[in-house]
């Protein structure tokens, strides 16, 4: 199914038990939380050709703790968790695609997590825009900065020096 959904539309809310899989035809979706004091943290942003879901619940099919919201109108091609798994339980072919989907978002995941550990500001900036160069084109400064764990004038005050 192919779903059209305009800028800043929550496809999946708080708490909501997440059913579907979604490809990003077009546009841009990101995955974040907000925490006891209002602050949202984005986690992920899926761009053109990449997939996105509220993983966790997606899996367990128990309540989300994130959002997952368009940031651009967004052409997304939605699979439900059951057509999802059924070739991969009936088809050791879509098993092992399910598999290097999960190994490779872990690993994504993992390397971001580690490198950002140790980097400053500036080296954080610098990874994003060598792994991710659309990246700060197209997301505001306030969610990459959520996302790169700095602040929005830190972000500016990098990017007009860079």
């Amino acid at each position: 199914m192919s779903l059209n959904k305009p800028r800043n539309e929550i496809v999946v809310d708080f708490n909501d038990v997440c059913d579907s899989y979604y490809f990003i035809n077009k546009g841009c979706i990101r995955l974040y939380t907000i925490n006891n004091e209002g602050i949202e943290t984005s986690r992920y942003f899926a761009f053109e050709g990449m997939l996105c879901t509220a993983l966790p619940s997606f899996i367990d099919q128990q309540p989300t703790y994130e959002y997952l919201q368009t940031i651009e109108k967004s052409e997304l091609l939605v699979i439900s968790r059951k057509d999802f798994y059924d070739p991969v339980e009936r088809f050791p072919e879509f098993d092992k695609i399910y598999k290097r989907i999960l190994e490779l978002g872990f690993i994504s995941a993992q390397k971001r997590i580690y490198g950002f550990q140790g980097f400053n500001a500036l080296e954080k900036v610098k990874w994003v825009i060598k792994h991710q160069p659309h990246f700060l084109l197209r997301v505001s400064n306030k969610m990459a900065a959520s996302y790169l764990g700095i602040s929005p004038s830190t972000l500016s005050r990098i990017k007009s020096k860079l």
